[in-house]
């Protein structure tokens, strides 16, 4: 099937009810930014709209038909910050699963391998591609894994990701990646010297970069202008359905219009 031409980002504004191709290389530098450390204590609040609001019941939102559907933690992060979305995504009639991280902080090489051996086993057991959605470093994962395997990913959802250069980050972030890369060279489990830098060239790095199949896997961006973690302007990208919301970095997990726009865009059909 013919690839479709290059199209210019789709800029949305998630739904609210009724009543209410080619990789661009790594970014040049840019002046440093801290963020909004303290804005990102807003998660709090979005939990307690979520909870209050109809969609966390199901109620105005596309339901699914048991699809499979792969969550991915942010940096640092473990399965236990997904399972909020996971318990909803049940509700709504998928599969959710994760993939065993205590803290997204290994190689990520090693970290894409494993999310494809449990992307791959459900293929297997369900007869039928499974969607993936990723917050933050796990939005990386969920578009380098869509670009290599479109056999067995439908959907591809990154919440609060830089899909341009993956280090479009605040500089106390930044920190934090260098303290995970000194750990990885420490304890001997960095491959290269290169591992957890923009020059690294591993397998996940060159799918990551690669043209995504946007004519076979639907690849959706999620992202906040809010965000006070991520560079929010590195998750509009040409080949992806870009949904604005509003809310934190960390809340993007927690929050309302965030579920809204993750339904629709696991309710279209696959290509």
């Amino acid at each position: 099937m013919p690839a479709e031409p290059a199209r210019a980002p789709r800029l949305a504004t998630a739904p609210e009810p009724p009543d209410a191709d080619v990789m661009a290389p790594e970014a040049p530098a840019q002046p440093r930014w801290w963020g909004r450390p303290l804005a990102e204590t807003r998660w709090q609040l979005e939990l307690m709209r979520l909870l209050a609001d109809p969609v966390w019941r199901g109620i105005g939102v596309a339901h699914g038909d048991g699809r499979a559907v792969v969550l991915m933690p942010g940096f640092l992060a473990g399965d236990q910050t997904l399972a909020v979305l996971a318990g909803w995504l049940r509700r709504i009639g998928y599969r959710p699963s994760t993939c065993g991280f205590i803290a997204n902080v290994d190689c990520s090489d090693r970290a894409l391998e494993r999310i494809e051996r449990r992307v791959a086993g459900l293929y297997e057991r369900h007869d039928r591609r499974v969607a993936l959605v990723g917050h933050s470093r796990g939005g990386h994962f969920a578009r380098a894994l869509g670009a290599r395997r479109p056999d067995h990913v439908s959907h591809a959802i990154s919440l609060g990701a830089d899909l341009q250069g993956m280090f479009g980050i605040s500089a106390p972030t930044l920190l934090a990646v260098a303290a995970a890369r000194s750990a990885l060279r420490a304890t001997h489990r960095a491959p290269t010297e290169a591992c957890f830098t923009p020059g690294c060239d591993c397998a996940y790095s060159r799918a990551y970069r690669a043209p995504f199949p946007h004519e076979r896997v639907r690849l959706t961006s999620i992202y906040s202008k809010g965000d006070g973690v991520v560079r929010w302007p590195g998750a509009v990208v040409p080949e992806a359905d870009c949904v604005e919301v509003t809310g934190s970095h960390i809340g993007l997990v927690l929050n309302r219009k965030a579920y809204r726009a993750i339904a629709a865009a696991l309710a279209v059909p696959e290509r």
